[in-house]
């Protein structure tokens, strides 16, 4: 299992659940690590939460897919770290 499989684990472990803007950082730094830049058209309407996801993988178009795996590999130590401490 590599670092990236391994941060997906862990953050399934946390006890205390993000905030809203970290969930849709995890989220955009995921999709940008396993599947590159974002693909298909931004939902519209009233599916508040699709477009939110959409935008912040958007807002990483570009990063390549190692930058977005360390990325999301450091937020999750970042708040593992935070719980060990609270």
């Amino acid at each position: 299992m590599d670092s990236f499989e391994q941060a997906q684990q862990e953050v399934k472990t946390l006890t205390r659940k993000p905030g809203n803007d970290v969930l849709l950082k995890l989220y955009a730094l995921y999709k940008q690590g396993s599947e590159g830049d974002v693909k298909g058209t931004r939902p519209g309407g009233f599916d508040f939460v699709g477009g939110a996801k959409y935008d912040a993988w958007a807002a990483l178009q570009g990063q390549s897919q190692e930058e977005a795996r360390q990325a999301y590999i450091d937020l999750v130590a970042t708040l593992k770290g935070q719980e060990s401490s609270a």
